[in-house]
């Protein structure tokens, strides 16, 4: 009960701040940087999920996408889904499709597929989604909790294209801007929103763009 209420208290002490400040403090509170190029944060965002903070994500993303028709929500397995459904609720609660990385015999044959390089894994793979769950002219919202270098979210920008559905926007929560993908997918007129941009995590300390 006192771990519980704990929480709570420091939640409710953070809804004073605006979004993208609560998102960085949770950062550098509980963040675990790994030399200068790894942000461990998965207390909170990518294997135990903060719903509270995933709520006001969505809130963010929604206020800035507010002005455009999303039909669907795309991501990639397995971080994405979590946080992509959390995000739909605040888009009428449109569909959500995830790109799947490994070929299983539930997935169909009739598939759109893009190489993706993984910073993290160090190696390309494939990412699929069926022909079925994308449909030419639907405006499709991309999510995903982290940007490095940008190669996933290219792989989906190819699926989409496949598919001769709209890329309607990209939604970070946390870009690491000094790995270029994000300045990369801007200067290409892609409309990108980073909540959080750290750029650069030198001697453990996380600094973040202004």
């Amino acid at each position: 009960m006192y771990a519980v209420a704990k929480r709570l208290t420091k939640w409710r002490t953070l809804q004073g701040l605006t979004k993208m400040e609560t998102l960085k403090n949770r950062i550098l509170e509980d963040g675990v940087v790994l030399g200068n190029d790894i942000l461990k944060v998965d207390s909170f965002l990518n294997h135990q999920i903060d719903v509270e903070l995933f709520n006001e994500i969505g809130k963010a993303f929604k206020e800035h996408f507010k002005d455009k028709k999303i039909d669907k929500i795309l991501t990639i397995e397995a971080s994405g889904i979590g946080l992509a459904c959390l995000v739909a609720q605040h888009f009428n609660c449109v569909p959500v499709v995830f790109a799947k990385k490994t070929e299983s015999l539930n997935l169909d044959k009739d598939i759109y597929y893009s190489e993706v390089y993984s910073f993290t894994k160090k190696k390309s793979y494939k990412v699929m989604v069926s022909k079925k769950y994308l449909k030419a002219g639907e405006n499709v919202l991309v999510i995903d909790d982290f940007l490095a270098n940008g190669k996933a979210m290219l792989g989906l920008e190819d699926i989409l294209n496949q598919a001769g559905a709209k890329l309607a926007g990209v939604g970070i929560v946390i870009e690491k801007g000094f790995q270029g993908g994000g300045d990369d997918i801007r200067g290409r007129g892609i409309d990108l929103k980073s909540l959080a941009i750290v750029d650069s995590m030198e001697d453990g300390r996380i600094k973040f763009r202004e």
